[in-house]
């Protein structure tokens, strides 16, 4: 009962002027970050589009965080084409922001403190862990293996994608430590308190 309130709330926002104005935004960071790649080996690529994808589901919930993955995604690809187009990945980035926006939603936005501070923390951080999980080594895995085919069996595929992801997690992690508490700090600042979302 508690998630069908958070999905009817997140709904809500998109009729607030200030939801779209701020999503509009991160997605046009989002854009911005996707030509911020950092490389510093061949099997380790560390990109920041996720944090704008959390942004928006940590301030808006899933449902606008699904549809501002989902336009993320678009965006992405066209300011920076990689291969071609195939609208299986839009629907992974929309589970993404869904994830993000499930999990990390401001359940706690109308109070403040250390306590609140830390809650924050942990939401993101989970979200993040799920992300990685669910979208970069399962789902992501899966269609570029089905869609693409590859020279590797699924279950050596698999293998190598999670050792990836494991050595860019903490990276992620300490991303969303540092940029998710700036975020909200920035947002209230210039919106004053939101709504507690319980």
């Amino acid at each position: 009962m508690k998630y069908f309130r958070i999905f009817r709330q997140s709904a809500a926002e998109l009729k607030d002027i200030r939801c779209l104005s701020v999503t509009g935004l991160l997605i046009a960071i989002y854009a911005a970050l996707e030509f911020v790649t950092i490389q510093p080996s061949e099997s380790l690529k560390i990109n920041f589009g996720f944090l704008a994808i959390a942004a928006i589901g940590v301030l808006y919930g899933p449902v606008v965080g699904m549809f501002g993955a989902g336009i993320c995604d678009l965006v992405g690809f066209m300011v920076k084409p990689s291969g071609s187009f195939n609208p299986v990945f839009t629907g992974i980035a929309m589970v993404q922001g869904l994830i993000y926006g499930m999990v990390a939603y401001r359940r706690l936005s109308g109070r403040s403190g250390r306590g609140y501070d830390v809650e924050m923390l942990v939401r993101s951080v989970t979200a993040r862990v799920l992300d990685v999980a669910v979208i970069n080594v399962c789902l992501n895995t899966l269609a570029i293996y089905f869609l693409f085919g590859s020279k590797k069996t699924l279950p050596a595929m698999l293998a190598a994608r999670v050792t990836k992801n494991l050595i860019e997690l903490p990276i992620d992690i300490g991303l969303v430590i540092v940029v998710i508490p700036v975020l909200l700090k920035t947002y209230k600042g210039v919106f004053g308190k939101q709504r507690s979302v319980a």
